[in-house]
Protein backbone atom coordinates (compact mmCIF):
# COMPACT_ATOMS: atom_id res chain seq x y z
CA UNK A 1 0.00 0.00 0.00
CA UNK A 2 2.63 2.66 0.88
CA UNK A 3 4.10 2.22 -2.90
CA UNK A 4 0.61 3.09 -4.20
CA UNK A 5 0.35 5.58 -1.38
CA UNK A 6 3.52 7.27 -3.02
CA UNK A 7 2.34 6.79 -6.75
CA UNK A 8 -1.04 8.50 -6.14
CA UNK A 9 0.67 10.95 -4.12
CA UNK A 10 3.21 11.88 -7.10
CA UNK A 11 0.64 11.74 -9.90
CA UNK A 12 -1.64 14.26 -7.72
CA UNK A 13 1.16 16.70 -6.36
CA UNK A 14 2.29 16.88 -10.51
CA UNK A 15 -0.88 18.89 -10.99
CA UNK A 16 -0.49 21.18 -7.82
CA UNK A 17 3.18 23.24 -8.52
CA UNK A 18 2.47 25.37 -6.42
CA UNK A 19 1.38 23.79 -3.48
CA UNK A 20 3.38 24.61 -0.53
CA UNK A 21 2.45 21.82 2.03
CA UNK A 22 5.11 19.16 4.42
CA UNK A 23 4.58 16.09 1.99
CA UNK A 24 4.78 14.15 5.69
CA UNK A 25 2.12 15.75 6.60
CA UNK A 26 -0.15 14.47 3.52
CA UNK A 27 -3.17 12.14 4.32
CA UNK A 28 -5.72 10.56 1.54
CA UNK A 29 -9.27 10.24 2.79
CA UNK A 30 -10.18 6.35 1.97
CA UNK A 31 -13.67 6.34 3.50
CA UNK A 32 -16.24 8.81 5.79
CA UNK A 33 -17.70 6.90 8.55
CA UNK A 34 -20.11 8.27 10.68
CA UNK A 35 -18.24 10.02 13.48
CA UNK A 36 -14.96 9.93 11.88
CA UNK A 37 -12.36 9.09 8.25
CA UNK A 38 -10.24 6.29 7.26
CA UNK A 39 -6.98 7.53 5.62
CA UNK A 40 -4.19 6.54 3.03
CA UNK A 41 -0.95 7.40 4.78
CA UNK A 42 2.71 6.38 3.86
CA UNK A 43 2.40 4.41 7.70
CA UNK A 44 -0.77 2.69 6.09
CA UNK A 45 -4.31 2.54 6.61
CA UNK A 46 -5.14 4.74 9.90
CA UNK A 47 -8.31 6.31 11.62
CA UNK A 48 -8.47 10.15 11.14
CA UNK A 49 -10.98 13.13 12.54
CA UNK A 50 -10.98 16.78 11.45
CA UNK A 51 -10.37 19.45 13.97
CA UNK A 52 -12.68 21.61 15.49
CA UNK A 53 -11.65 25.01 13.55
CA UNK A 54 -12.34 23.07 10.38
CA UNK A 55 -16.05 21.87 11.57
CA UNK A 56 -16.76 25.22 12.45
CA UNK A 57 -15.59 27.37 9.69
CA UNK A 58 -17.32 24.48 7.44
CA UNK A 59 -20.23 26.41 5.40
CA UNK A 60 -21.55 22.98 3.46
CA UNK A 61 -20.91 19.56 3.10
CA UNK A 62 -18.57 20.30 0.31
CA UNK A 63 -16.09 21.93 2.89
CA UNK A 64 -15.96 18.41 4.15
CA UNK A 65 -13.52 15.71 3.22
CA UNK A 66 -14.51 13.63 0.55
CA UNK A 67 -13.79 10.13 -0.43
CA UNK A 68 -10.53 10.67 -2.65
CA UNK A 69 -9.76 14.16 -1.03
CA UNK A 70 -6.35 14.82 0.04
CA UNK A 71 -5.61 16.64 3.27
CA UNK A 72 -3.03 18.11 5.54
CA UNK A 73 -3.12 16.34 8.54
CA UNK A 74 -1.12 16.25 12.03
CA UNK A 75 -0.50 12.79 13.37
CA UNK A 76 -0.53 11.38 17.03
CA UNK A 77 -0.50 7.65 18.62
CA UNK A 78 2.65 6.48 16.93
CA UNK A 79 1.07 7.60 13.08
CA UNK A 80 -1.89 5.46 14.39
CA UNK A 81 -4.59 8.76 14.80
CA UNK A 82 -4.63 11.48 11.95
CA UNK A 83 -6.30 14.97 12.94
CA UNK A 84 -6.89 16.89 9.61
CA UNK A 85 -7.00 20.20 9.53
CA UNK A 86 -7.16 21.23 5.56
CA UNK A 87 -8.40 19.95 2.53
CA UNK A 88 -5.98 20.55 0.02
CA UNK A 89 -6.64 21.49 -3.53
CA UNK A 90 -9.00 19.26 -5.74
CA UNK A 91 -7.82 18.33 -9.04
CA UNK A 92 -11.74 17.34 -9.93
CA UNK A 93 -14.90 16.84 -7.23
CA UNK A 94 -17.64 14.49 -8.38
CA UNK A 95 -20.73 16.00 -6.93
CA UNK A 96 -24.67 16.04 -7.31
CA UNK A 97 -27.72 17.16 -5.84
CA UNK A 98 -28.33 15.61 -1.97
CA UNK A 99 -31.17 13.11 -2.34
CA UNK A 100 -34.75 14.17 -0.74
CA UNK A 101 -36.18 17.97 -0.70
CA UNK A 102 -32.74 19.66 0.68
CA UNK A 103 -31.01 21.28 -2.17
CA UNK A 104 -27.56 20.85 -1.57
CA UNK A 105 -24.50 19.88 -3.01
CA UNK A 106 -23.34 16.11 -2.04
CA UNK A 107 -19.63 15.71 -2.65
CA UNK A 108 -19.25 11.99 -3.83
CA UNK A 109 -15.41 11.20 -4.54
CA UNK A 110 -12.43 13.62 -5.38
CA UNK A 111 -9.70 13.47 -7.14
CA UNK A 112 -10.54 10.82 -9.84
CA UNK A 113 -8.77 10.42 -13.31
CA UNK A 114 -11.20 8.13 -14.73
CA UNK A 115 -15.33 7.70 -14.17
CA UNK A 116 -17.08 3.97 -15.22
CA UNK A 117 -20.61 4.42 -15.85
CA UNK A 118 -21.64 0.58 -15.16
CA UNK A 119 -25.31 -0.39 -16.87
CA UNK A 120 -26.59 -3.81 -17.39
CA UNK A 121 -27.77 -4.64 -20.79
CA UNK A 122 -30.78 -6.73 -19.87
CA UNK A 123 -33.00 -4.20 -17.50
CA UNK A 124 -31.06 -1.46 -16.25
CA UNK A 125 -29.84 0.07 -20.07
CA UNK A 126 -31.14 3.41 -20.02
CA UNK A 127 -29.56 5.83 -22.26
CA UNK A 128 -31.51 9.36 -20.77
CA UNK A 129 -29.89 8.18 -17.12
CA UNK A 130 -26.67 7.53 -19.06
CA UNK A 131 -27.02 11.17 -20.14
CA UNK A 132 -27.37 12.73 -16.51
CA UNK A 133 -24.34 10.79 -15.81
CA UNK A 134 -22.22 12.31 -18.38
CA UNK A 135 -23.41 15.70 -17.46
CA UNK A 136 -22.36 15.01 -13.75
CA UNK A 137 -18.95 13.53 -14.54
CA UNK A 138 -17.94 16.48 -17.55
CA UNK A 139 -18.83 18.86 -15.65
CA UNK A 140 -15.76 18.08 -13.51
CA UNK A 141 -13.47 17.78 -16.06
CA UNK A 142 -13.03 13.85 -15.18
CA UNK A 143 -13.06 11.45 -18.73
CA UNK A 144 -15.93 8.97 -18.26
CA UNK A 145 -15.77 5.34 -19.85
CA UNK A 146 -18.79 3.62 -20.23
CA UNK A 147 -19.26 -0.28 -19.12
CA UNK A 148 -22.02 -2.34 -20.55
CA UNK A 149 -22.29 -5.34 -18.82
CA UNK A 150 -24.39 -8.86 -18.68
CA UNK A 151 -24.04 -9.22 -22.16
CA UNK A 152 -24.21 -12.99 -21.79
CA UNK A 153 -28.14 -12.26 -21.23
CA UNK A 154 -28.78 -10.65 -24.50
CA UNK A 155 -27.92 -11.95 -28.11
CA UNK A 156 -25.69 -10.39 -30.08
CA UNK A 157 -28.14 -8.44 -32.58
CA UNK A 158 -29.85 -6.60 -29.13
CA UNK A 159 -26.27 -6.09 -28.25
CA UNK A 160 -25.41 -3.89 -31.45
CA UNK A 161 -28.44 -1.80 -30.81
CA UNK A 162 -27.39 -1.21 -27.60
CA UNK A 163 -24.41 -0.08 -29.01
CA UNK A 164 -25.59 1.82 -31.70
CA UNK A 165 -27.77 3.74 -29.22
CA UNK A 166 -24.97 4.41 -26.77
CA UNK A 167 -23.03 5.49 -29.63
CA UNK A 168 -25.33 8.24 -30.89
CA UNK A 169 -24.83 9.96 -26.95
CA UNK A 170 -21.33 9.16 -26.30
CA UNK A 171 -19.34 9.74 -29.42
CA UNK A 172 -15.68 9.81 -28.51
CA UNK A 173 -16.27 8.32 -25.00
CA UNK A 174 -15.21 4.49 -24.61
CA UNK A 175 -17.79 2.27 -24.46
CA UNK A 176 -17.39 -1.41 -23.22
CA UNK A 177 -19.28 -4.52 -22.98
CA UNK A 178 -18.38 -7.35 -20.41
CA UNK A 179 -19.40 -10.02 -18.39
CA UNK A 180 -18.62 -11.05 -15.01
CA UNK A 181 -20.26 -14.37 -15.73
CA UNK A 182 -17.96 -15.24 -18.59
CA UNK A 183 -15.19 -12.67 -18.06
CA UNK A 184 -15.92 -11.61 -21.66
CA UNK A 185 -14.22 -8.33 -22.45
CA UNK A 186 -12.68 -7.49 -18.84
CA UNK A 187 -8.96 -7.90 -20.16
CA UNK A 188 -9.24 -4.70 -22.09
CA UNK A 189 -11.35 -2.94 -19.53
CA UNK A 190 -8.59 -3.61 -17.02
CA UNK A 191 -5.65 -2.94 -19.38
CA UNK A 192 -7.22 1.12 -18.49
CA UNK A 193 -6.24 0.80 -14.69
CA UNK A 194 -2.91 2.27 -14.38
CA UNK A 195 -1.17 1.83 -11.16
CA UNK A 196 -1.36 4.99 -9.06
CA UNK A 197 -4.08 6.30 -11.05
CA UNK A 198 -7.65 6.98 -9.13
CA UNK A 199 -11.02 5.84 -10.97
CA UNK A 200 -14.36 5.60 -9.82
CA UNK A 201 -17.29 2.97 -10.35
CA UNK A 202 -20.70 4.69 -10.66
CA UNK A 203 -24.28 2.87 -11.62
CA UNK A 204 -27.41 1.25 -10.20
CA UNK A 205 -27.84 -1.09 -7.56
CA UNK A 206 -27.58 -4.53 -9.01
CA UNK A 207 -25.79 -3.72 -12.27
CA UNK A 208 -22.52 -5.62 -11.62
CA UNK A 209 -20.39 -3.40 -9.67
CA UNK A 210 -18.96 -5.64 -6.29
CA UNK A 211 -18.77 -8.66 -8.32
CA UNK A 212 -16.66 -6.67 -10.67
CA UNK A 213 -14.49 -5.27 -7.79
CA UNK A 214 -14.73 -8.53 -6.33
CA UNK A 215 -12.83 -10.09 -9.47
CA UNK A 216 -10.49 -7.01 -9.40
CA UNK A 217 -9.40 -7.36 -6.44
CA UNK A 218 -8.77 -11.54 -6.64
CA UNK A 219 -11.02 -12.65 -3.80
CA UNK A 220 -15.03 -12.43 -2.86
CA UNK A 221 -14.03 -9.75 -0.68
CA UNK A 222 -17.08 -7.29 -0.52
CA UNK A 223 -20.57 -9.00 -0.33
CA UNK A 224 -22.44 -8.93 -3.11
CA UNK A 225 -26.77 -10.05 -3.39
CA UNK A 226 -28.39 -12.70 -4.60
CA UNK A 227 -29.61 -12.64 -8.01
CA UNK A 228 -33.48 -12.33 -8.49
CA UNK A 229 -34.28 -14.91 -11.76
CA UNK A 230 -37.26 -12.40 -12.55
CA UNK A 231 -34.99 -9.93 -13.69
CA UNK A 232 -31.39 -10.53 -12.96
CA UNK A 233 -30.83 -8.12 -10.63
CA UNK A 234 -28.08 -8.21 -7.70
CA UNK A 235 -29.60 -6.68 -4.24
CA UNK A 236 -27.93 -3.93 -3.33
CA UNK A 237 -24.83 -4.62 -1.44
CA UNK A 238 -22.28 -1.24 -1.37
CA UNK A 239 -23.32 1.25 1.38
CA UNK A 240 -20.78 3.94 1.64
CA UNK A 241 -18.27 5.22 -1.05
CA UNK A 242 -14.95 3.58 -0.26
CA UNK A 243 -11.05 3.50 -1.61
CA UNK A 244 -9.97 -0.17 -2.55
CA UNK A 245 -6.23 -0.47 -3.35
CA UNK A 246 -6.34 -3.14 -5.94
CA UNK A 247 -3.56 -5.66 -6.54
CA UNK A 248 -1.43 -3.69 -9.53
CA UNK A 249 -1.30 0.11 -7.63
CA UNK A 250 -4.61 1.79 -9.02
CA UNK A 251 -7.31 2.90 -6.52
CA UNK A 252 -10.72 2.16 -7.23
CA UNK A 253 -13.69 4.33 -5.53
CA UNK A 254 -16.81 2.13 -5.46
CA UNK A 255 -20.00 4.27 -4.65
CA UNK A 256 -23.44 2.90 -3.58
CA UNK A 257 -26.46 2.67 -6.53
CA UNK A 258 -27.84 6.69 -6.54
CA UNK A 259 -31.50 6.57 -6.86
CA UNK A 260 -31.15 10.04 -7.76
CA UNK A 261 -29.23 12.09 -9.90
CA UNK A 262 -30.41 15.55 -9.85
CA UNK A 263 -28.11 18.20 -11.22
CA UNK A 264 -27.95 22.04 -10.70
CA UNK A 265 -24.80 24.12 -11.57
CA UNK A 266 -23.74 22.20 -14.17
CA UNK A 267 -23.42 24.29 -17.66
CA UNK A 268 -20.51 23.11 -18.66
CA UNK A 269 -21.37 19.39 -18.34
CA UNK A 270 -24.77 20.14 -20.28
CA UNK A 271 -23.01 21.71 -23.25
CA UNK A 272 -20.58 18.79 -23.70
CA UNK A 273 -23.57 16.26 -23.37
CA UNK A 274 -25.61 17.81 -25.51
CA UNK A 275 -23.69 19.54 -27.57
CA UNK A 276 -25.42 19.49 -30.65
CA UNK A 277 -28.06 21.55 -29.04
CA UNK A 278 -25.68 23.60 -27.78
CA UNK A 279 -24.78 24.42 -31.39
CA UNK A 280 -28.12 24.50 -32.67
CA UNK A 281 -28.87 26.89 -29.73
CA UNK A 282 -26.31 29.45 -31.81
CA UNK A 283 -28.50 30.27 -34.60
CA UNK A 284 -31.96 30.69 -32.65
CA UNK A 285 -33.55 34.05 -33.03
CA UNK A 286 -33.20 35.05 -29.29
CA UNK A 287 -30.25 34.48 -27.01
CA UNK A 288 -32.32 34.03 -23.63
CA UNK A 289 -34.21 30.93 -26.25
CA UNK A 290 -35.95 27.98 -24.25
CA UNK A 291 -35.66 25.82 -26.83
CA UNK A 292 -39.54 25.06 -25.82
CA UNK A 293 -41.89 27.43 -27.81
CA UNK A 294 -40.32 30.19 -29.06
CA UNK A 295 -40.24 31.56 -33.01
CA UNK A 296 -37.09 31.44 -34.58
CA UNK A 297 -35.65 28.40 -32.23
CA UNK A 298 -32.85 26.58 -34.42
CA UNK A 299 -33.45 23.46 -31.98
CA UNK A 300 -37.52 23.24 -32.28
CA UNK A 301 -36.78 23.68 -36.38
CA UNK A 302 -34.01 20.49 -36.18
CA UNK A 303 -36.61 18.56 -34.13
CA UNK A 304 -39.61 19.03 -36.23
CA UNK A 305 -37.21 18.29 -39.07
CA UNK A 306 -36.12 15.16 -38.13
CA UNK A 307 -32.65 15.89 -37.35
CA UNK A 308 -32.41 15.91 -33.38
CA UNK A 309 -33.77 13.34 -31.60
CA UNK A 310 -37.72 14.58 -29.91
CA UNK A 311 -36.53 11.92 -26.41
CA UNK A 312 -33.18 13.64 -26.06
CA UNK A 313 -34.40 17.09 -26.42
CA UNK A 314 -37.16 16.00 -24.02
CA UNK A 315 -35.14 14.72 -21.34
CA UNK A 316 -32.33 17.86 -22.00
CA UNK A 317 -35.62 20.57 -21.35
CA UNK A 318 -36.38 18.68 -18.51
CA UNK A 319 -32.79 18.33 -16.84
CA UNK A 320 -31.97 22.13 -17.68
CA UNK A 321 -35.57 23.00 -16.06
CA UNK A 322 -34.21 21.17 -12.88
CA UNK A 323 -31.01 22.07 -12.77
CA UNK A 324 -32.31 26.48 -13.23
CA UNK A 325 -34.50 25.55 -10.32
CA UNK A 326 -32.61 23.86 -7.97
CA UNK A 327 -29.81 26.50 -8.78
CA UNK A 328 -32.43 29.38 -7.59
CA UNK A 329 -33.78 27.65 -4.56
CA UNK A 330 -29.84 26.68 -3.23
CA UNK A 331 -28.80 30.48 -4.15
CA UNK A 332 -31.81 31.99 -2.07
CA UNK A 333 -31.04 29.46 0.83
CA UNK A 334 -27.33 30.51 0.71
CA UNK A 335 -28.17 33.92 0.56
CA UNK A 336 -30.97 33.48 3.39
CA UNK A 337 -28.20 31.71 5.64
CA UNK A 338 -25.33 34.31 4.77
CA UNK A 339 -27.68 36.89 6.47
CA UNK A 340 -29.13 35.48 9.21
CA UNK A 341 -25.21 34.48 10.12
CA UNK A 342 -24.49 38.59 10.03
CA UNK A 343 -28.07 38.87 12.41
CA UNK A 344 -26.44 36.49 14.51
CA UNK A 345 -22.92 38.08 14.79
CA UNK A 346 -24.31 41.44 15.03
CA UNK A 347 -27.10 40.24 17.86
CA UNK A 348 -23.52 38.88 19.52
CA UNK A 349 -21.33 42.11 19.23
CA UNK A 350 -24.21 44.30 20.85
CA UNK A 351 -24.35 41.90 23.64
CA UNK A 352 -20.92 42.12 24.38
CA UNK A 353 -20.91 45.68 23.80
CA UNK A 354 -23.56 46.08 26.34
CA UNK A 355 -22.02 43.60 29.00
CA UNK A 356 -18.60 45.89 28.44
CA UNK A 357 -20.61 48.94 28.85
CA UNK A 358 -22.28 47.78 31.97
CA UNK A 359 -18.78 46.46 33.59
CA UNK A 360 -17.82 49.63 33.55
Amino acid sequence: MTNTFQQSLELWLSDQPDLNVDLKQIARIASVNRDNYTALTEFGEIQAEITGKMMFAAESPLDYPAVGDWVRAEFFNNNTLAMIHEILPRKTLLKRKEAGQRVEYQPIAANIDIAFIMQAVDRDFNVRRLERYLVMILETGIKPAVLLNKTDLIDEAALQDILLETGKITKEIPVMTMSNETGAGLAQIESMLKPGYTFCLLGSSGVGKTTWINHLIGEAAYKTGEIREIDHRGRHTTTRRQMIVLPNGALMIDTPGMKELGTFGMDEGFEKVFDEITELSQRCQFKDCTHIHEKGCAVLEALESGELDPARHQNYIKMKKESEHYSRSYLERRQRDKSFGKMVKSVLKDNTKRKHEKKY
